[in-house]
């Protein structure tokens, strides 16, 4: 499983991205995250709202920092 924390670097994307890595060592999953903080790049993507959340190539979350059950669910746990 391939998952993208996009966003320019603000405080938001950085949390998003630290609640996406604590919910897969909570369940022992072998994801991988990679931040994305090039902005051409998120908008090749269709993403215009950060922080967002995509995984696997499917955009879960735009515009604001998920919950952990949300996170959860995007790993089926």
């Amino acid at each position: 499983m391939n998952i993208k924390v996009l966003g320019p670097g603000c405080k938001k994307c950085h949390e998003t991205e630290k609640l996406v890595k604590e919910v897969i060592a909570e369940v022992g999953s072998d994801a991988l995250v990679e931040y994305v903080t090039d902005i051409a790049e998120i908008a090749k993507m269709g993403i215009f709202s950060t922080p967002a959340v995509v995984v696997d190539g499917e955009a879960k979350l735009t515009g604001k920092v998920p919950s952990k059950a949300d996170v959860r669910s995007w790993l089926g746990k």
